[in-house]
């Protein structure tokens, strides 16, 4: 086609041929309108770069609506008056001797890295590298609560491989940069989880809980504060959010006559629960340090938990009593299972909600929860004579008289203390439930 001033009229009525065809428009130097045998029509400036290379530049397709309102930009829809608005622009660069070209590249490259950047910083991606620097950073083992903190933020480690939560936050957000989040997001998390559950996880009960919220803003908050450290974003989210309440302190404990009951209900319930919850009241540990006891966790004469299973982070000892010994006795192992209380051998014994409905059927006592066996652990050694320090050595608390600048130099681990303190409370319980 010769070379001439194009119209809009004209430029939608181009059909494509066997070839493709370019057609100049004389209303802006170097500007072609490009026909493709498809249909298709682009529009393109072919000149000379600086240092007399041929140049050829793509602008972006033709925009067949006629809406001449949008500013022209290369890589998107143009008009034809765009197409020339834009060809003079880049005209009157090259006559400033600037490479176009060169320019665009460079555009483009710092664009992709930006993606790119942005990819890399997503909330998933993050949450991810988050806690596996946590997990990592101290052991190189996985310490319980960052599994359970991991799973609040969207992400399984419970597996050798790290897995997103279906429905979790991390699934939820896989794309979404952290930059993006502000406070009122973390906030509406927050009262998600109170109000209707985390994210990617069943909940227990279907009123709101403040406990739900909490967890989900000690995660949050964990994970903003660690971006803010890392400099991946430049204002923390979390800072100033009112989070919900903590609970009252509970002070429940049982008393001797309902450690007799209890007892009779641990034996009637059987292994491998029956012998877990008799272990709990007698060694006054924490749940999942009992419920998920290792074979390689438990001597003769005493459990030792390694840093990464105690909520501490230390390692503990908790010295077997005789009764204690009698109680892992009446375990019923799984063969071949390298977990103490196992119902299938393959993973430690769950399922603690319809354990302790069943053993509630069997009581007839005010309502508890397991942690009430600790503390009523706690309070039986203290009202039998043992020193306060002792009771803190067996429960693994750095508080009380082994807190602040104490801590750090009483490093006695009361080991024979230990022992005589929990065989003392062994033979009080054998007193109280025989």
């Amino acid at each position: 086609m010769a070379k001439g001033m194009l119209t809009a009229t004209a430029v939608l009525k181009l059909k494509p041929g066997e070839h493709r065809v370019e057609v100049p428009d004389s209303g802006a130097p170097g500007l072609r309108l490009v026909v493709h045998p498809s249909g298709r029509k682009v529009w393109a400036m072919r000149f000379r770069r600086p240092g007399g290379k041929q140049g050829n530049l793509t602008l972006g397709p033709l925009d067949t609506t006629g809406d001449e309102t949008r500013a022209p930009q290369i890589g998107h829809p143009l008009t034809l008056t765009a197409a020339r608005v834009l060809a003079n622009e880049i005209a009157r660069q090259r006559a400033q001797d600037i490479d176009v070209i060169a320019v665009q590249r460079s555009d483009r490259h710092r664009k992709r890295l930006q993606i790119e950047e942005r990819s890399a910083n997503s909330f998933a991606d993050a949450a991810k590298l988050f806690i596996q620097e946590r997990t990592t950073r101290k052991t190189g083992e996985k310490p319980r609560r960052w599994i359970e903190e991991a799973r609040l933020l969207g992400w399984d480690f419970s597996k050798d491989e790290p897995a997103i939560v279906k429905g979790g936050l991390a699934d939820r957000f896989r794309d979404k940069p952290v930059l993006d989040f502000d406070g009122d997001e973390i906030y509406a998390l927050i009262a998600e989880a109170r109000r209707h559950g985390v994210p990617g996880m069943a909940r227990r009960s279907a009123a709101p809980s403040d406990a739900r919220g909490r967890h989900m803003a000690a995660a949050l908050s964990a994970l903003f504060k660690w971006l803010h450290r890392e400099r991946r974003i430049k204002v923390n989210p979390v800072l100033g959010l009112s989070k919900p309440p903590n609970s009252p302190s509970r002070r429940r404990f049982l008393s001797d006559a309902e450690i007799k009951k209890f007892w009779a209900a641990c034996t009637t319930l059987g292994s491998p629960f029956g012998p877990m919850l008799k272990l709990l009241l007698l060694t006054g540990q924490r749940l999942n340090e009992i419920a998920r006891l290792h074979d390689t966790e438990l001597t003769d004469e005493a459990i030792r938990l390694p840093g990464s299973r105690t909520k501490n982070a230390l390692p503990h000892d908790v010295p077997l009593s005789s009764l204690a010994k009698e109680v892992l006795a009446e375990v019923q192992r799984v063969p071949n299972s390298k977990y103490v209380f196992s119902t299938n051998g393959r993973a430690p014994v769950s399922g603690f909600s319809k354990a302790k409905s069943r053993i509630d059927d069997l009581l007839n006592i005010e309502p508890w929860v397991f942690h009430d066996l600790r503390r009523s652990a706690a309070t039986g050694m203290a009202e039998i004579g043992i020193q306060p320090h002792v009771i803190e050595a067996i429960l693994n608390h750095i508080s009380g008289h082994k807190a602040s600048v104490a801590g750090i130099y009483n490093r006695a681990a009361y080991a024979n203390e230990k022992r005589e303190a929990l065989e003392k409370w062994a033979e009080h319980l054998r007193r109280v439930v025989s």
